[in-house]
């Protein structure tokens, strides 16, 4: 009998698609929705960077969904989800322990700025970064 518990997929399977969040105000929720193209089948990880990176890390908090089902729940620190581009690529995501199934494409940020007397506000974008699976792989 096969194993298919560890499956490889092709190089050519695995894409990265990317959306901004752009923090314009302090203290307030920023609700991004993003609808992945068609030819994605799941999601296997999320990661978060910023051009202001120490903004994202002191005051960030999201809530971030696809197809409906939370995937990072509400409050979940940012801090969580950034890491340093000197870690291994393969490192760099939260990886839920399978494949998300991306069902009607749409991915939903609920990105929440708080105030933090280490890190002064100023605007900063955040990039939200989705490592995808396309269908039939």
């Amino acid at each position: 009998m096969e194993n298919n518990t560890n499956h490889e997929i092709p190089i050519s399977g695995i894409l990265y698609k990317w959306f901004l969040i752009n923090v314009t105000d302090p203290d307030k929720v920023y609700t991004v929705s993003y609808e992945l193209d068609k030819t994605i089948g799941f999601v296997t990880g999320i990661a978060l960077d910023s051009n202001r990176e120490r903004l994202l890390v002191q005051r960030g908090s999201q809530r971030i969904e696809i197809n409906r089902q939370e995937i990072v729940p509400e409050g979940f620190l940012s801090k969580r989800l950034f890491h340093l581009p000197s870690m291994e690529a393969h490192k760099r995501f939260l990886r839920r322990g399978g494949k998300i199934p991306v069902g009607n494409g749409i991915v939903k940020v609920e990105y929440k700025d708080t105030s933090d007397t280490l890190a002064p506000f100023e605007p900063y974008w955040i990039l939200v970064t989705l490592d995808c699976i396309l269908k039939d792989n």
